[in-house]
């Protein structure tokens, strides 16, 4: 009883209660005026049309004009409701205009190295190519004079950001998509609150939606009164004007400029295996020192400035600002962030990239694999010409339904030769990409609709850094502990299971 109570009590259920509430209300409406009434049917009608015609002329992704073409046609009422409510991002069209202000503001501070970008083209002009995208279209240049070390597991990650947070002595700043109050975020709240004591300038980012199940409301407000400047991004109301299409799903620390964290892996206890959830929870991380970590505090500031309306005073949180002396080299860095804003699919095109140049080897590993047309041609024909793509999603999930989708796309991946392994210890949240002993991205980025086109991502791009090595040898050790998938498997699953996947299939760009 208790736990009925506390479920029907949570911020979650209230707001989806009462958006649900607010839907059944206008629908009951507009049906009962249709039924009254034939001209407002047909006139409804026609707006669905006009509607569709609309979207499938919008420059967006295929697959979700015929996701949203299908309801809209097949539950004209219901269709155009959500459709007008949930199928566009206010958050973009309400942000984009502060987010293109901040970008003026520290265009003149946020520059490539000619000598960078001359060393990297000269040492491979196709590497160097994929890095002018990233530059180019996200605005995210790359670096020399950086270091980056990689974790196999977050339970790794933890140990060192904590001893990180300890020695900041000017400014830390994070931004993540979840907080979970326990062993893990408790011990961070410690350090940061210690911080703030000594005069460092911490300030948080977290999700709101992300955090409706973890944090209690308005918990900004509580670390602010501990001296945090903390900001929700997009938070969670419970009116129809509710748009939860766009997140902040981004994982960003920030030490004093120099030292910075990118990965999977959120401020909670099943991040670090801590609190058993499905298994074994293997997620992965990357730790940058040096010039890299500017592009980690330039994304912050960008966010933290729409978020609060503030200036980034970027000059101030240079790499070099509170660290003179010139740093270690380790081949090539580039963090880089992916936003809904600007209609540009960073996160996918820089996969892509990865994949259709691959000579040898593509190595990946992703919670979800929920693929556009472009990704599963891309994995089939890199296959198809002789390189070894291993795909690495979960054995135990966290979403049954996400699992069965993730499933449905097992069968035209094998038959093209791509070799998929599911993690058997656990859940694997890994969001990793490495390629002929060269390159590898890791970071944030799954391989489904959400990430690649409606979230706030980052994740950082790596050449012949000593990291590249690590997350190939970690990729091939978590091969050994994985059940390999096989054509056959495929082929005996049951109508009932295979007709479920088709009907997700259908509506997967929504989900």
């Amino acid at each position: 009883m208790k736990k009925i109570i506390d479920i029907i009590s949570s911020r979650l259920f209230v707001t989806i209660a009462a958006v649900l509430l607010q839907l059944i209300w206008i629908f009951a409406m507009l049906w009962g005026m249709g039924a009254f009434s034939g001209h407002i049917m047909n006139l409804i009608s026609l707006l669905s049309v006009i509607m569709v015609l609309w979207i499938v002329n919008k420059e967006i992704n295929p697959s979700y004009k015929l996701a949203w073409t299908i309801l809209i046609l097949a539950v004209p009422v219901f269709g155009v409701i959500i459709y007008l409510l949930f199928g566009q991002s206010r958050v973009a069209k309400k942000m984009t205009q502060e987010s293109e202000a901040v970008l003026k503001e520290i265009s003149d501070y946020f520059r490539e190295s000619e000598d960078a970008r001359a060393a990297l083209t000269a040492e491979d002009r196709g590497a160097s190519n994929q890095s002018a995208y990233i530059r180019d279209c996200a605005g995210f240049p790359v670096h020399t004079n950086t270091t980056a070390k990689y974790y196999a597991v977050g339970d790794d990650m933890f140990i060192d950001m904590l001893e990180d947070l300890k020695k900041a002595e000017h400014f830390i700043f994070l931004e993540y998509f979840i907080i979970h109050e326990g062993r893990m975020w408790n011990a961070i709240l410690d350090v940061l609150e210690e911080k703030v004591k000594q005069g460092v300038d911490v300030r948080l980012i977290y999700d709101d939606m992300g955090c409706v199940t973890t944090l209690p409301p308005r918990y900004y407000k509580k670390l602010q009164t501990k001296g945090i400047k903390c900001a929700a991004f997009n938070p969670v109301r419970p009116i129809l004007n509710i748009v939860l299409n766009n997140r902040d799903h981004r994982k960003i620390l920030v030490i004093d400029g120099h030292t910075g964290y990118t990965g999977g892996v959120n401020l909670a206890d099943e991040y670090i295996n801590e609190k058993m959830r499905f298994g074994h929870w293997k997620d992965t991380g990357v730790r940058l020192v040096g010039e890299g970590v500017w592009n980690l505090t330039v994304m912050f500031l960008q966010m933290w400035s729409v978020i609060t309306r503030t200036k980034t005073h970027l000059p101030a949180y240079g790499p070099y600002v509170y660290h003179p002396e010139e740093f270690e080299s380790d081949g090539f860095v580039q963090p880089y962030g992916d936003s809904p804003l600007d209609g540009e699919v960073v996160g996918e095109n820089v996969y892509l990239n990865i994949i259709n140049q691959a000579k040898k080897y593509v190595y990946i590993a992703t919670p979800y694999l929920i693929i556009d047309n472009e990704m599963m041609t891309a994995l089939c024909l890199a296959s198809k010409k002789g390189v070894d793509v291993r795909i690495i999603t979960p054995g135990i999930p966290d979403k049954k339904l996400v699992f069965l989708l993730t499933q449905s796309y097992y069968q035209q991946l094998l038959s093209a030769g791509v070799r998929i392994y599911e993690y058997m210890p656990g859940f694997i949240h890994a969001k990793n990409f490495v390629c002929d002993d060269e390159l590898a991205v890791v970071g944030t980025i799954n391989l489904d609709y959400r990430s690649l086109y409606l979230h706030f991502e980052c994740a950082a791009w790596l050449y012949k850094s000593n990291a590249v090595a690590q997350v190939k040898e970690d990729m091939t050790e978590t091969f050994s502990v994985c059940k390999e998938i096989t054509l056959n498997m495929c082929k005996k699953q049951n109508v009932l299971q295979r007709g479920m996947q088709s009907i997700l299939r259908l509506f997967a760009p929504m989900l």
